[in-house]
């Protein structure tokens, strides 16, 4: 039996933040989960998935953020209880659905996990997905700890089914990752069917029906400000006439802060766990009562603009201060160090920070900078097309993916990413603004999560590019979570289709379509060749399995190489491979027989042939 299904009331287990989450919808009686995998959401997913194996769950990898909310909503409106996970940039994605489910509303729980990434760990950009909230007028609902999170998901159910609409539930990495005990509670089972009743004036917002969807959203919205006023997730502790608001993890750093400084009796924490709508009469009580307030929220400043809306409405002139050059950056994680540090100055507080330790007889730690794993197909590739492109002045278009990681050198396969699918989109504007040579590199699960569109709008618009596409066999990059090319087979799991990316990129009307073996460098340079002049769209379908997933297959890894006395120290296997096996000793190439996969890429690129099979 999966972990997450025991029914064990009362005891105590400790879980990942992401494991927390899953555990807490299960207990609320999940019936339809969907996603697209991201981090750091992804174990949440994962754990559905597995879950959803023996249980009466319905779990699915989406296609995208978009169809996992689309399903999510759907099932909603039948009355069941649905939730929809992503990482933050996911919501980008699916914000077009989001906007008019908030109108139309839901019947069954309905929960939008968004897992936001301050410092941006594993993400390109550190957007606030807050700010959603605000702008469908959905509320927002954020936990302070793991145990909370249990708890508070099953909250956000049953919020949803109370006021009808959708609840976004953000968490951020640290939440996500870290590990704390957690008490279980009863298992409610899921419902397995539900109903549809048909009413078009209110699940089909033509104008006139949305109209009135909009009015009776913002009564809604009301109705929440109401519920937040006396949630038991917006608590205020502590006394004095110093304040301090804050939400999410923040409110642990700030507990442990005002503990540590010794101020307990001099500070009062107003936490904001349903932090959107405010709750207007709370704050304003809390803001009557105090001489000054610090704002503390990882982000954006949304706390602080609608506390200081508050207090210039009613017309108090005390100091409120949060995001500012002396105080909280709106870059990166908070950590404890910097909330005490801060709240001592803000409050005049006697503090002096711990000494560092002195580390100036310690050397520099050698920067390691993120690399494809020895034996990455995307490396191999990444090697044919530099040498297919030889004196050849090119533009490198990639997109979300491991292959990303081929930006830097000595592989440099990547001048322009901007996100998810913008690989066949963005190279378009190249190809009509420049007479340079364009490649556009992406991959399978991005292929098919927002690839295709941009694929088709090059052949009706008829631009002249080669299209690379990395079909690895999995969503490598999050953990190897399926999508629609897998072969499901072979996770001995039935019930599923299989589309081929190649049928897909011909039923477009594209002529050049070939594929190729990444590991077979000549013949891999010879049809890179040809698709690079070719005149209109070519695409190469690469094909190899992600070497981490064949491994998780338990398929059967090559032989081991070595370097052998052939060798005249050249290092054309290092400069132009960069692969992790490789490493110096004596200033000589040697090969890490345990790191190395058996691909065989260095020994056909060798000059003197001296990379030979390790013998057993």
């Amino acid at each position: 039996m999966h972990p997450l299904l025991e029914n064990a009331p009362g005891q105590q287990r400790i879980y990942l933040g992401n494991e927390a989450i899953a555990r807490g919808a299960i207990e609320a009686g999940l019936s339809v989960g969907a996603t697209y995998p991201g981090t750091p959401s992804s174990e949440i997913s994962l754990n559905f998935f597995q879950v959803s194996q023996e249980s009466n769950l319905y779990f699915e990898y989406s296609t995208n953020e978009k169809v996992s909310m689309e399903v999510a909503a759907a099932a909603a409106n039948t009355g069941l209880r649905s939730m929809c996970i992503m990482k933050h940039v996911g919501l980008n994605v699916a914000a077009d659905t989001l906007m008019t489910l908030a109108y139309i509303g839901v019947k069954g729980g309905m929960v939008i996990l968004t897992a936001d990434d301050p410092a941006m760990f594993s993400s390109q950009n550190e957007q606030d997905n807050r700010y959603y909230g605000k702008l469908a007028g959905l509320c927002v609902l954020e936990p302070s700890d793991v145990a909370q999170a249990k708890e508070m998901i099953k909250y956000a159910f049953e919020l949803s089914e109370i006021l009808q609409k959708p609840v976004i539930f953000r968490t951020t990495t640290r939440i996500n990752h870290s590990t704390m005990p957690v008490p279980l509670g009863e298992i409610i089972p899921p419902k397995t069917k539900g109903i549809f009743k048909k009413n078009p004036l209110e699940y089909l917002p033509v104008p006139v029906v949305a109209r009135k969807l909009h009015a009776r959203l913002l009564e809604n919205l009301n109705q929440a400000r109401t519920i937040s006023e006396s949630n038991f997730y917006n608590v205020e502790t502590g006394s004095g006439d110093w304040g301090i608001i804050c939400s999410g993890v923040s409110y642990g750093y700030a507990a442990d802060a005002i503990k540590e400084l010794g101020i307990k009796d001099k500070i009062r924490i107003l936490r904001l766990g349903f932090s959107y709508p405010l709750p207007t009469q709370k704050i304003e009580t809390f803001l009557k009562s105090s001489t000054k307030v610090l704002i503390i929220e990882e982000g954006e400043p949304i706390l602080e603009e609608g506390v200081c809306t508050i207090a210039q409405k009613m017309g108090l002139t005390l100091p409120i201060q949060g995001k500012s050059p002396i105080l909280f950056s709106q870059l990166y994680e908070f950590n404890p160090e910097l909330v005490k540090e801060k709240i001592a100055a803000y409050f005049d507080i006697p503090y002096t920070s711990p000494q560092l330790l002195d580390l100036s007889n310690v050397p520099e730690l050698p920067q390691r900078p993120p690399t494809l794993c020895p034996g990455c197909s995307h490396r191999a590739i990444f090697y044919a097309i530099n040498q297919a492109i030889e004196g050849i002045e090119t533009i490198h278009i990639t997109d979300i993916g491991c292959y990303t990681l081929g930006y830097l050198p000595p592989l440099n396969m990547g001048d322009f990413l901007l996100c998810m699918g913008a690989a066949t989109g963005a190279v378009g504007g190249f190809t009509v603004a420049t007479d340079q040579k364009v490649i556009s590199l992406i991959g399978d699960s991005t292929f098919f999560h927002s690839g295709i569109s941009g694929l088709i709008n090059a052949v009706f618009n008829q631009h002249k590019f080669t299209l690379v596409i990395l079909d690895n066999g999995t969503t490598a990059m999050t953990g190897h979570q399926p999508h629609p090319g897998v072969d499901m087979k072979q996770l001995n799991l039935t019930g599923y289709g299989q589309v081929d990316i190649k049928t897909v990129v011909k039923s477009l009307g594209i002529d050049f379509v070939k594929t190729i073996r990444p590991f077979n460098i000549k013949k891999s340079i010879e049809t890179l060749k040809e698709a690079f002049q070719y005149d209109g769209i070519s695409v190469v379908v690469v094909e190899e399995e992600c070497i981490l997933y064949a491994k998780s297959l338990k398929k059967k890894r090559g032989r081991s190489f070595t370097v052998s006395n052939k060798c005249k120290n050249h290092r054309t296997c290092i400069q132009s491979l960069a692969c992790p096996a490789f490493y110096i000793e004596e200033d000589r190439v040697k090969i890490n027989a345990v790191l190395c996969t058996g691909c065989a890429v260095c020994a056909q690129i060798c000059p003197e042939n001296a990379i030979i099979p390790l013998k057993e």
